[in-house]
Formats: C-alpha cells, structure tokens, sequence
C-alpha cells in the first residue's frame, strides 16, 4: 500500500493528468486541485481503492464546461483506476454550513447519468443546479488534516476549519450505512466503523488500514480475528477469508454500543 510520495509512478501520471486536465478546462476559475483518501493517507492499493479528489473553483462554472470534465473523468477513470471528485466554490467552503454545498461530482457511480446526458445533449444530471453532500464534512476535514496539495493554493489558505459536530455527524451516516450493509460489504463496513470508533473515542482521523492496525491493538480478542481478516483481506486487495454471518453480528454488536456509548 501507498501514498502519495510513495505511490508508482502509474498513479502519479494518472493524477498529473487529471489535474492537468482540469485546470485547463476551468481556466480562470481554477483555484486547486487536492487529494484526500487513501492515497493521501498512505492507504492506496492499486487493486481496489479509488482516487479521491476535491477541486476548489472561485466561482461557479457553466454547464458546457460541467460536461466537459464530465467527458474527461468518463474517459479517464477507470483506466486504471477508479476516480471520484467533488467540485466546490471558494464561498461554499467560507459558510461552513452541513451539508456543504458542490458544483459538481463525479464518480462511476455517475457514469452511465452522464454518458447518457451527453449522448443524448440532454442535462438531466450535468445541469447548473448546486447540491448538498453530507460526505463533504468529511471529505474537507480529511483534507485539513491529512490532504496533499497537488497544485495551486495551499490547504491552510484555502480550506477553513470544519466544526467537530459536522464532522460527527457526516462520519455517522457513513457508520449507519456500513452497520446496515455490513454482511454485504463486510472488509469496508469493518474498517470504516472502527475508524469511526477510533474517532469518538480518541479524536484520530484515520484511515482504513490505520484503523485496522489500531483495532488489532486496542479491540476485544472475540473481534480480533475478524479484524485481523478485513484487515488482510484490504492491504492484500484479494478476499481470501471468508466472513461468517454470526462474528459479523458479533462485530456490530461491539462497535455500535461502543461508539454510542461515547455520544451519550
């Protein structure tokens, strides 16, 4: 596993070129282009994470041009790897509100909404509107604390402070997804919550593998082997072990009555 000062060059062409690419399109706009995730966080396998991206903008920007980074990430992510980013003016970071407010996103999620607006000249998802995302609290915060300036204006003169309780309360709607999903998704579910659990407990922001590596120290021997297995399962990119359906209940059962023990 990486980050971005130890990652392939493979990885470090792929977001030159993003970045590139971007700034040309939104030309006088552009502000920067900032990694947060894995690959900020020195979690990235190659095999399975995505690029994680926010683009900060001094304005918002047309429609035509929205299609055009459209057509950029459709013809781009993917080969090889998995890109996401959200697209935000200068002002929305200033007000500080929950859920911040964006310009624009992409990620696969999108991919066939946008090919099919552009097949079509249509703007059913590529439109002028402005969205809410509670990921942002997070996805900003992350930023703040562990993200790399890939180019222009530096995080600390770009980013504000994101209030804690934005931040708590856009990481539990993530843990709430993943108890719910947990025997669908179970390596993601697993690790995500204990990072949540790590932040309730102790203020850390980690990532996915730190949080596995902190579980095996600090959880209950009963849960240890499932850690141990989602933790494998995330730095080896492959799902060797198989999960049981009762450790996963056993697993939940543990996380959720710590972590709401701690927002009491």
């Amino acid at each position: 596993m990486s980050n971005w000062h130890t990652c392939s060059a493979e990885v470090a062409e792929f977001v030159k070129k993003l970045m590139v690419e971007t700034k040309r399109i939104l030309g006088s706009h552009y502000v920067g282009f900032y990694l947060h995730g894995s690959l900020a966080m020195g979690g990235f396998n190659p095999k399975r994470s995505d690029i994680d991206v926010l683009v900060i903008t001094k304005k918002g920007v047309t429609v035509q041009t929205k299609k055009q980074l459209a057509q950029l990430y459709l013809s781009t992510s993917r080969k090889p790897f998995p890109f996401e980013m959200s697209m935000l003016r200068e002002k929305h970071l200033r007000i500080r509100e929950h859920p911040s407010s964006y310009d624009f996103h992409f990620s696969e999620f999108w991919r066939e909404r946008y090919e099919r607006d552009l097949e079509t000249n249509s703007s059913e998802y590529i439109n002028a509107e402005v969205h809410k995302d509670p990921d942002l609290a997070a996805h900003i915060t992350i930023t703040t604390e562990r993200g790399i300036c890939i180019d222009g204006r530096p995080i600390n003169q770009t980013f504000p402070g994101i209030p804690r309780e934005h931040y708590l309360s856009s990481i539990l709607v993530d843990f709430k997804e993943c108890v719910e999903g947990m025997t669908r998704k179970p390596v993601y579910s697993i690790l995500n919550t204990i990072r949540v659990y790590r932040y309730v407990k102790d203020g850390v922001i980690s990532s996915k593998k730190e949080a596995g590596i902190w579980g095996l120290d600090s959880l209950p021997r009963e849960i240890k082997l499932t850690v141990q297995k989602a933790l494998h399962c995330y730095v080896d990119g492959e799902s060797p072990y198989e999960f049981k359906r009762e450790e996963l209940i056993v697993f939940t059962h543990y996380i959720t009555k710590e972590v709401q023990a701690y927002l009491v």
